[in-house]
């Protein structure tokens, strides 16, 4: 689907059309929902995503350009996130209520709990991508179309990113995290 096919979307979800949100809803659920991931829990991130997309409905009067969508939900998500990040209290033992979830070995869940705070540690245009890339399996054109991102931005942020990914581990594996 191109920029043109969205933007007939939010079109018809701004004239009323149910289906083109649901059909919004099913595309950018997983931009919005790895954006959230990039600053809380994967519960919390889940929770968030729904919250992003009521706001997103009400506001959606409010978007002046249709085109400008995919930048305008991944700024909605951004600033949900920042906002539960600040309204929540650390808790000890955060990071074992996630781990402690979901399907496979604790070893596995253990790896995938310190893979992402080792990508919640990168800047905010490297965490985002490669949350998109990593975690939701979005294609490189499919991030750059549903953030508004230059496909060569994607390029250039994944590969940094993925860079800056492996320093940390092999920092990590050293004892010296950056």
């Amino acid at each position: 689907m191109d920029g043109q096919a969205t933007t007939a979307m939010v079109a018809a979800a701004r004239a009323g059309d149910g289906g083109a949100m649901d059909a919004l809803f099913r595309r950018f659920a997983p931009v919005v929902h790895g954006v959230l991931l990039g600053y809380v829990q994967r519960s919390d991130a889940d929770d968030l995503t729904q919250d992003v997309f009521e706001t997103v409905l009400a506001r959606l009067p409010e978007l002046r350009d249709d085109a400008a969508f995919p930048g305008w939900v991944v700024s909605i998500a951004r600033h949900a996130a920042l906002d539960a990040k600040r309204r929540r209290a650390p808790t000890v033992g955060d990071a074992a209520l996630d781990v402690a979830a979901g399907p496979g070995s604790v070893e596995d869940r253990l790896d995938a709990d310190h893979a992402l705070r080792a990508i919640r540690g990168l800047p905010e245009a490297y965490r985002e991508t490669l949350l998109l890339r990593l975690v939701e399996g979005l294609t490189g054109p499919e991030i750059a179309e549903r953030t508004g991102l230059t496909p060569g931005s994607v390029r250039v942020n994944l590969h940094r990113g993925m860079a800056m990914l492996r320093e940390a581990f092999a920092g990590a594996a050293r004892g010296t995290e950056p």
